[in-house]
């Protein structure tokens, strides 16, 4: 009782911090900073491709400005329009990499960006005449607000703050190489538009961190509740069927009962022994069977607990049919073919095994007693493992049933 209720308090009754933020940070937890190649990590390594894009778009797009108005220095403009555009192409090839992430690597090459950035700028100042220095200087000028942009993004507020006040000096500088005079309110010019990229690229940072604390959230908790659903029908389809199929009546010799029982005891303490260790999932050599003997191992275990199960199987396709979908039907089919055994007063079924819709259709039918459907107690054995169980893996259960008539399970699962 006093677990039911603190599952339930888990689900239902987590008392919310007063903010948002706060109950994400509850949910998600602290993010550790010395793992590698984290979820955030990687968010922020691909966010990091916007600034790199715009710079490709926008240095183009001023080079092209210069281009039509015909302003001198053309040869210089266009080796430092080419060399900007080759060196962002390549950081966007970088991030694409699957190759682990190094921060000393990452601060190099933003290192060498940011330099790269700077001389280029004052060469382009240095070589074009007075007359084109404003449309030149929009080539290196995108290259810096991306650069801008880049260092908020990947390092933080703080460098990116950081380029923007050296900017005001750097421009300050590039006049006097153009005109030969030191002119302060140079390096004022687009300060508005370089402190809006660094606010820009700010809220961007918040954002992204916020988006992606609270996917973790709604994924961890969601990973609870299903890890949490897997225990329990770990529980009601090995423990408890067990108990339940043992207190069943059972005629013939008492010692041959006896060892009967004490073998599927026997099975049932290996089966739990294996989940307490967590060996969640069978074995190398069991994983790698195709679905039809999956399913013929299946009838050889009923047959074991008592039920003859005649298994027809159709000629498949089963290499489309993953692991994970394979295993849903067979576990399904188990306790389809366990509920006979219990509850339908017959040992006999068919199980057929045939290619439907676009899918795999697997019909467990038993001639017991049935059960009418409209009457039918609500039960964790249907819903959850089996129709949940179906639905999970993408497929869908169907039960139909009537008293004096049998039971009919279909189960499909698509390619």
């Amino acid at each position: 009782m006093a677990t039911a209720t603190s599952d339930l308090d888990d689900r239902i009754a987590d008392p919310a911090p007063a903010s948002a933020l706060g109950r994400m940070r509850r949910m998600a937890g602290p993010v550790d900073t010395t793992v590698q190649d984290n979820l955030l990590l990687r968010a922020t390594r691909y966010v990091a491709m916007v600034p790199l894009v715009y710079r490709i778009v926008a240095v183009i797009g001023a080079l092209a400005a210069f281009a039509a108005e015909g302003g001198g220095g053309a040869p210089v403009v266009i080796v430092v329009a080419v060399l900007c555009v080759a060196l962002n192409v390549a950081g966007l090839r970088w991030l694409f990499r699957t190759a682990p992430f190094h921060n000393g690597n990452a601060a190099r090459l933003l290192a060498l960006d940011v330099v790269f950035t700077l001389v280029v700028y004052l060469v382009v100042a240095a070589a074009v005449p007075a007359s084109s220095f404003d449309t030149a200087m929009q080539v290196p000028g995108k290259e810096l607000l991306g650069a801008i942009a880049l260092l908020t993004l990947a390092l933080g507020i703080q460098y990116g703050a950081g380029l923007l006040v050296l900017s005001i000096p750097l421009r300050m500088v590039a006049w006097w190489l153009n005109t030969g005079v030191f002119n302060v309110k140079q390096g004022f010019t687009d300060l508005g538009t370089m402190l809006g990229v660094v606010l820009t690229a700010t809220g961007a940072l918040v954002l992204l961190g916020l988006g992606t604390r609270l996917a973790l959230a709604y994924g961890i908790r969601n990973g609870r509740l299903a890890e949490r659903a897997w225990q329990h029908r770990a529980l009601h389809d090995s423990v408890l069927q067990t108990l339940e199929l043992m207190a069943l009546p059972r005629p013939g010799d008492p010692a041959r009962q006896l060892g009967e029982l004490r073998g599927i005891a026997r099975a049932q303490a290996m089966e739990v022994r294996q989940m307490i260790e967590k060996a969640q999932r069978e074995s190398a050599e069991e994983e790698s069977r195709p679905l039809g003997e999956k399913l013929s191992a299946l009838a050889a275990e009923m047959a074991r607990e008592g039920l003859r199960a005649q298994l027809v199987m159709a000629e498949l396709d089963e290499e489309t049919l993953s692991e994970v979908r394979q295993l849903a039907i067979r576990d399904a089919a188990r306790e389809a073919m366990r509920n006979t055994l219990k509850h339908a007063g017959t040992d006999q079924v068919v199980m057929r095994v045939d290619e439907q819709d676009g899918g795999i259709s697997v019909v467990i039918r038993d001639h017991g007693t049935g059960f009418d459907e409209a009457h039918r107690p609500a039960g964790f054995g249907i819903s959850e493992s089996i129709t949940a169980r179906l639905a999970e893996a993408g497929g869908r259960a169907l039960v139909e049933s009537s008293p004096g008539s049998g039971t009919r399970v279909t189960l499909w699962m698509p390619r």
